[in-house]
């Protein structure tokens, strides 16, 4: 008895093994495939050409040259200075009276017999002359800004539009401005500086329109 219990047991642990074997597994670990050999890369084409490149430099500080400047450019600056001249001379007649308030100031606090209750009184007048100041000097730059986008920035935009045309057609490929690289330039040929030529041929093609403002 004993034996045919054990021959039973391990008949019945053989075919649950073989049963286990046939079944798919849902769970646990899954053998990692053998991974495909990948295939070689592409080398890449180093055939590709590369344009000849030219730089060229022009400094659009000197654009608003009085004399050697583009003159629609020159023009336009000047006719919005020329709308807020009475308020810039009020400005200047504010800072005038505010420097002549600190040189009184100052002379009253070196004089022998110091004058408090007279050096508080002009203090005063310090303050409210800075505070007037203040306030009419940010209320005319914010108003000058505006004028000069609407006077100035359509010139502006044809200066670059005109400038991207000079430099095709001389095969420039890149132009900088060394107004705003000049300590980063550390050599140049004199050659490639554009900056006159430019200026002339954009005056001769964009004539002044009236007369020229006087300085």
């Amino acid at each position: 008895m004993k034996r045919l219990i054990s021959a039973a047991y391990i008949l019945t642990a053989m075919m649950a093994f073989a049963m286990s074997q046939t079944r798919p597994q849902t769970g646990g670990p899954r053998p990692t495939p053998t991974p495909l050999s990948k295939p070689a890369a592409t080398p890449v084409a180093n055939s590709a050409a590369v344009p000849d490149s030219r730089i060229a430099l022009i400094d659009t500080s000197l654009f608003g040259d009085e004399k050697n400047g583009i003159y629609r450019y020159v023009d336009a600056a000047k006719s919005v200075e020329a709308e807020f001249k009475t308020r810039s001379d009020e400005l200047q007649n504010l800072q005038n009276r505010l420097n002549t308030l600190a040189n009184e100031i100052q002379t009253l606090s070196k004089a022998p017999v110091v004058d408090q209750k007279t050096i508080q009184s002009k203090q005063q007048q310090g303050q409210t002359l800075q505070a007037e100041w203040k306030t009419k000097k940010d209320r005319l730059d914010e108003d000058a800004s505006k004028r000069a986008e609407q006077v100035i920035a359509p010139i502006s935009s044809q200066i670059g539009a005109a400038m991207d045309q000079f430099a095709r057609q001389r095969g420039v490929t890149m132009t900088l401005d060394t107004s705003k690289l000049l300590p980063a330039i550390l050599t140049a040929v004199p050659a490639i500086d554009l900056t006159q030529a430019f200026i002339a041929d954009f005056n001769s093609k964009n004539p002044r329109t009236g007369t020229a403002p006087r300085p």
